[in-house]
């Protein structure tokens, strides 16, 4: 049974952390986006994200967009500094096209610093990709 089910590859979909201006607080933050690099809008979307190590775990955190538009980008969360000595995990799925997709995004520990940032597909933005 279970080799009658087949989930397609997910491509042109990312996670990526991104550091910005926190103008309330005065202060330049990472927060997690959902990037949609395909031509096609992403249904139904629901995220559940978590950080882990072997002696500590994060609560999980889930999260719902109705709709994520072709060639856009949505705010998924805040990553506070103390999360990122963790392995952070974010498992999306999603439909497009009728097909049900699932992917686990995971920026390893200490992965997300300034030092790896680079651009981001569809954004005007410099990150770090989740692998």
């Amino acid at each position: 049974m279970k080799k009658d089910i087949t989930i397609p590859e997910v491509e042109g979909v990312y996670v990526a952390a991104v550091k910005e201006f926190n103008e309330t607080h005065r202060t330049d933050d990472w927060n997690a986006y959902l990037i949609n690099d395909t031509g096609e809008p992403l249904e139904m979307v629901l995220i559940v994200s978590k950080g882990y190590s072997a002696k500590q775990t994060t609560s999980q955190m889930r999260h719902k967009l109705q709709t994520l538009p072709a060639k856009a980008f949505a705010k998924i969360e805040f990553v506070e500094d103390s999360v990122l000595k963790l392995t952070n995990e974010f498992a999306v799925t999603f439909f497009k096209d009728g097909k049900l997709f699932d992917k686990k995004f995971i920026f390893p520990a200490n992965s997300i610093q300034d030092s790896k940032v680079g651009p981001l597909p569809s954004m005007l933005k410099e990150g770090v990709l989740a692998e």
